[in-house]
């Protein structure tokens, strides 16, 4: 989850500067960068519980030792540590105590690989006497709703109270998933609305690829990912495929449009959550916001706005690509891999939507559910995402080998091995996990923590 912006600056005068404030991340190729945002349960590995937020053997403990032994500065809230910023790097929590490392914009796969090992390598020190382990799954397997610790930050309650509201799914995504997201720029509007229309229409093949939920409350759940059936029944009015950015006229203010049609969370003003659930940001906009009667937004207000949309791919000042699942090392380096080599050359980007132009809308989305359910096994009008995979992940290979950012005597390829070793097995993740429960951990998935272990 997003850190608040602080509601400052002047107010917003004309809806135009919303879009222009899209339009303002626009930069030159040669200033494109790679940002990754991944996350991971923490657990207690003599009981296999989830990390509490308080105590010896704790979120906070281990935020507070990140700070202490390597120079992170912390974020505060109504005097609790929720965060830890570092050189453009970010430290936060999602709502169930899942530690998330939203990294600094890098240039290329290498140094993101070199950010990702080093984290890692920083969590692992300080917890080394905690007797508290990682996992890097997409869904808790075995907790329950119950279980799980609550953090102390005011978005997180608000969200909590509003999910059961309009879906089925939403507690179940905020605190018992965790996620990769890659974060990738643009050059122009045509330029995002080309990239946005193939991470929309391909964002099935990164939900395949990474599919590592196969079990939740303790059983098998009948999908390879079920991070991504939860998002399907979350809140109709944020989530999705976004049918309308694949139409005639797809824009800055196009997306804005939908964006003020969410319904709002909340307005943050030193340092609270004021509660504007179900509120319009159209009505904020004319100075009618029930919950600040008279005031009008800051352009901090609508960033924070658009941090409340979840679709699989969404639009900020760049672009983000929301639909995999966490897993293991491998697999979060390949996902970054993947979408810049489709990205971030021209070629490659080309060929890519080439493969999805044609799609409908229906076909998109049953995509999407047909990853969810069978991973590489899934088939829609024709499309074998097994085979659909097999030439994305070409297509990015080339990509990259276009991008010719060497180190070591190898380009930036090597991160997508993992993906072509599953690609030739037909088996993912999730697929191995499931075959381990039903073979040799003969339905005991308390193995699944030493097999996920990061």
């Amino acid at each position: 989850m997003s850190i608040p912006q602080q509601g400052g600056g002047a107010p917003i005068e004309r809806v135009e500067q919303l879009a222009a404030y899209m339009a303002s991340g626009e930069k030159p190729r040669e200033a494109w960068r790679i940002g990754t945002e991944h996350e991971k349960f923490g657990y207690l590995t003599d009981c296999l519980l989830p990390l509490p937020y308080d105590g010896p053997r704790s979120i906070r403990a281990i935020l507070e030792a990140l700070q202490a032994r390597f120079g992170w500065a912390p974020v505060l809230e109504q005097g609790a540590i929720i965060g830890l910023t570092r050189n453009g790097a970010n430290v936060s929590l999602e709502p169930g105590g899942q530690l998330e490392l939203s990294g600094a914009p890098m240039a290329d796969m290498h140094a993101i690989a070199a950010e990702l090992d080093n984290h890692l390598r920083e969590c692992a020190e300080v917890v080394a006497d905690m007797g508290v382990g990682f996992a890097g799954i997409g869904a808790a397997p075995i907790w329950t709703h119950d279980q799980m610790p609550r953090m102390p930050k005011g978005r997180y309650r608000l969200m909590t109270d509003y999910m059961g509201k309009v879906g089925t799914h939403g507690t179940q995504m905020m605190y018992r998933t965790c996620t990769v997201q890659v974060n990738l720029d643009f050059g122009s509007e045509s330029d995002m609305v080309q990239k946005l229309r193939v991470a929309l229409a391909l964002q099935p093949v990164a939900t395949a690829l990474c599919a590592s939920s196969p079990f939740f409350e303790g059983k098998p759940n009948g999908h390879k990912s079920w991070r991504s059936r939860i998002w399907r029944d979350l809140d109709a009015s944020r989530t999705g495929m976004l049918p309308f950015a694949f139409e005639p006229g797809m824009g800055y203010q196009r997306y804005v449009d939908w964006v003020l049609d969410v319904p709002m969370y909340f307005v943050y003003r030193d340092g609270k959550y004021i509660n504007a659930l179900g509120q319009s940001f159209r009505d904020f906009l004319r100075g009618q916001l029930p919950a600040l009667p008279g005031e009008l937004p800051t352009m901090s207000d609508w960033a924070d706005h658009m941090t409340t949309v979840f679709p699989e791919a969404r639009v900020k000042k760049y672009l983000e690509t929301r639909g995999a699942d966490a897993g293991d090392r491998a697999h979060m380096l390949a996902l970054p891999a993947l979408w810049v080599g489709l990205l971030y050359d021209q070629t490659a980007l080309d060929a890519a939507w080439d493969l999805a132009k044609g799609w409908s809308a229906e076909t998109r989305e049953g995509l999407r559910v047909a990853a969810s359910v069978s991973g590489l096994q899934g088939e829609v009008d024709g499309v074998k995402l097994h085979d659909l995979a097999r030439q994305v992940v070409a297509i990015s290979r080339a990509g990259l080998a276009a991008r010719a950012r060497v180190e070591g005597g190898a380009d930036e390829g090597r991160y997508l091995d993992v993906f072509d070793a599953d690609i030739a097995s037909g088996q993912v993740q999730a697929d191995r996990w499931l075959a381990k429960y039903r073979g040799e951990w003969a339905g005991d998935l308390t193995h699944i923590y030493a097999a996920t272990r990061l």
